[in-house]
Formats: structure tokens, C-alpha cells, sequence
């Protein structure tokens, strides 16, 4: 008799569920999965040497490119890093701070819809796929309102925020927010007794809050797990201890239950987003600090010290005093931190960042092993990975 031996089998990166460009080499017993080990290294972008050679102003742009599902949230992480480098943290006016907060709650609203209708598309679900992504434009053009672009906006920035918004943002914003819950119980009525959709989900890829926790793992991933950790409840920023709203959890860790979080995530960002919109305050939106931020676009146009401040600061940066930080923020996909070094040049000695992509994908062995080769499908749609910031 001939010997039985198991198969390997390269799941991506050509597959479109793995959502860019991951591998993920599987050892295969029939349609059991015996191993697997994720490989990443495909982009070879090297985002943060890049930035230690761009000033602290110039590196912000590349940060959308990381997470671009949730570009605003990764200039805000960005930006509160530089910020606490520079000690001027305590000094951002309040209308920038409920403004930072106004979007990035929009942007993470976003960033599930995309999440949700992506891997409902992998799983089989059609139709939700339109709905969702008809949602999503309308948060892109509140977002184009207010920024001027849909995707990659480089709009918070050290300091505070690029410009402030107009009655129109205010009034799209205010529409979103009334037509949004219904929205919301359409596409639950689509999915949640759907009996496929229950099969491809329920008790599939389960990991438990002791394995979380070993890995690492951050984000949505590990309140379904039951650990109700968010960094905007454990280690407030931008005044989002004011603000009130729930973190919701899970109990098993499951694909269904991280769905479930995910979706009554989307309904929390919207009372935040209400919240800001009643509170925000009169004000400037940007920090006057003639050694970190640029004057006003009236100061640059019409008188020559302006120009000449302006100049200097988009060309030459400034210096940030020597000394290191990290600073993190409660990203989409979990924490995003940035660690800076800071050699008192106009640039970062050296500038990492931690995805939580990155570290989620880690534990994607422990959910996959065991099971059958659909079900990897579905564990690696419900981890919420982005390669940009996988592979920086």
C-alpha cells in the first residue's frame, strides 16, 4: 500500500477572501486543516524607514496608507504621538479634539461596513455587499465635505485638524444619523436567521480569552472573546472619557460573535458621532504655535511673515525635542500604536508602528487548525486584516 501523506495547499495570495495579498500555506488532511502558517512580505513597502527620512510633518500623509480602510484613525494615532513628543498635548483646542473624534467615529462606521460587506461577499451573502457599500459612500462624502477627500485625507495632523467644517457636514452628518439605525436592522434582517449564514459562522473559529491574551490580540477579535478592553474606555484620549457609549463583548470568540460586536460597534459610533455633533464648541480648530503649526491660509496670502512661516514648516519641519514615546489609539482592527525616537532633528530617528492586523493575524493557526478549508475562508474574513499595515 502506498503511504498516505497529507497536502499542502498555498490558500492565496491570488484568492480574493484573503484580502490582499496574504499566504497562507495549508496542511491539508482531505479537507481538514492540519497546519497553517501565514505569510506576509509581498508589499515590501518599508513605510517606517521611509518616514525616517521625511520631517514629522511630511511623514503624515503615509500614514493613511496603512490601515486605508481608517485613514483618519491612523493620522489621529499619528498625531497624538508627535503631540506628546513635542508637549503640547494638553494644548489642542476643544472644537479640533470633538472634531478629531466627530470623524474618526465616522471613519470607523466605515471601516466595519466595508469589513461587514467583504466578508459577507466571501461567505456567500451577496446582497448585503450592495447595501453596505451604498452606506459607505454616504459616510465618504460626509468625509469629502469636511476633508476634501473620500479615501486617504491627511486631515488630522499634528496640532489639530487641517480646516474646520461648514453647515453642509453638519447637515449630511445629522441626516446620516437619522437614516442610519434602520439601516442597520436591514442588514440584520438579511443575516441573522439566515440559516447558511448561521452555519458558515456559529462555533467556527473560536479563541478564548486566555489564548487573546497570549497573542496579544486586540480589537474587536478580543471583546468577542468576552474582555471588554478598548482603549478609548482603558486609556481615554481625546476626551473620550466624556463621551457616553458601551463596548460591547461576546462570550465564545466565535466569527458569528464577532459580527455581532462589530455591528453593535457601528451603532455606539453613532451616538459618539450624535454626541460630538451636539457638544462641538466655537473655536479655532489648529494649535497657534508659530514653532509646530502653520498660520492660517488669510495669514499665508496676505502677509509675508506668514508665507515665510509657512514655508519654512512645509519644507523644513521643525524639531522635536530627544526623548522617545508610544502612543496608541483604539483603531477599527484594535491598537494601533506608534513608537517614536526622537534625536532632536526635524526627523524621527526611528518610527514604528504596531498594527493590529500584524499581531491579530498571529493567532490565526489556533482558529484554523481543525477545521475544514471553507472555514478558513470565513475566520480570516472575521480577523479584519489589511496587508498596508501588515506589511509597512
Amino acid at each position: 500500500m502506498s503511504e498516505k501523506r497529507n497536502m499542502i495547499v498555498n490558500f492565496g495570495p491570488s484568492h480574493p477572501a484573503t484580502h490582499g495579498v496574504l499566504r497562507v500555506i495549508l496542511e491539508l488532511d482531505g479537507e481538514t486543516v492540519v497546519d497553517a502558517i501565514p505569510h506576509m512580505g509581498h508589499l515590501h513597502r518599508g513605510l517606517e524607514k521611509l518616514a525616517e527620512h521625511k520631517t514629522y510633518h511630511q511623514a503624515l500623509p503615509l500614514t493613511d496608507r496603512m490601515d486605508y480602510t481608517g485613514a483618519l484613525i491612523n493620522n489621529l494615532g499619528y498625531s497624538l504621538a508627535v503631540e506628546k513628543l513635542l508637549d503640547i498635548e494638553d494644548d489642542i483646542p476643544e472644537r479640533a479634539k470633538v472634531l478629531r473624534v466627530l470623524l474618526c467615529e465616522l471613519q470607523r462606521i466605515a471601516a466595519h461596513l466595508l469589513w461587514f460587506s467583504t466578508h459577507a461577499l466571501d461567505i456567500g451573502a451577496m446582497t448585503v455587499f450592495f447595501y453596505a457599500f451604498r452606506d459607505r459612500e454616504t459616510i465618504h462624502d460626509i468625509l469629502e465635505e469636511a476633508t476634501g477627500a473620500r479615501l486617504t485625507p491627511s486631515f488630522i495632523r499634528p496640532g489639530g485638524v487641517a480646516a474646520d467644517i461648514n453647515d453642509k457636514f453638519i447637515e449630511k452628518a445629522r441626516a446620516f444619523i437619522k437614516s442610519f439605525p434602520a439601516l442597520m436592522d436591514e442588514y440584520e434582517l438579511l443575516l441573522n436567521k439566515n440559516k447558511i449564514w448561521l452555519k458558515r459562522t456559529k462555533n467556527i473559529g473560536m479563541m478564548s480569552a486566555e489564548e487573546c491574551k497570549k497573542y496579544a490580540v486586540t480589537g474587536p477579535v478580543l471583546r468577542a472573546a468576552g474582555i471588554k478592553w478598548d482603549l478609548r474606555k482603558a486609556q481615554p484620549y481625546c476626551d473620550y472619557d466624556t463621551y457616553d457609549f458601551e463596548i460591547p463583548t461576546g462570550t465564545i470568540g466565535d466569527v458569528w460573535e464577532r459580527y455581532l460586536v462589530r455591528m453593535e460597534e457601528m451603532r455606539q459610533s453613532l451616538r459618539i458621532v450624535e454626541q460630538a455633533l451636539d457638544r462641538l464648541p466655537p473655536g479655532p480648530v489648529m494649535l497657534d504655535d508659530f514653532r509646530y503649526t502653520p498660520p492660517p491660509k488669510e495669514q499665508v496670502y496676505n502677509c509675508i511673515e506668514g508665507l515665510i512661516r509657512h514655508f519654512k514648516l512645509m519644507s523644513s519641519g521643525y524639531k522635536a525635542p530627544e526623548g522617545d514615546v508610544y502612543m496608541s489609539v483604539e483603531a477599527t482592527k484594535g491598537e494601533l500604536g506608534y513608537y517614536l525616537v526622537s534625536d532632536g532633528s526635524e526627523k524621527p530617528y526611528r518610527f514604528r508602528v504596531r498594527p493590529p492586523s500584524l499581531v491579530n493575524l498571529a493567532a490565526l493557526k489556533d482558529m484554523i487548525v481543525g477545521r475544514m478549508v471553507a472555514d478558513v475562508i470565513a475566520v480570516i474574513g472575521s480577523v479584519d486584516v489589511v496587508l498596508g499595515e501588515i506589511d509597512r
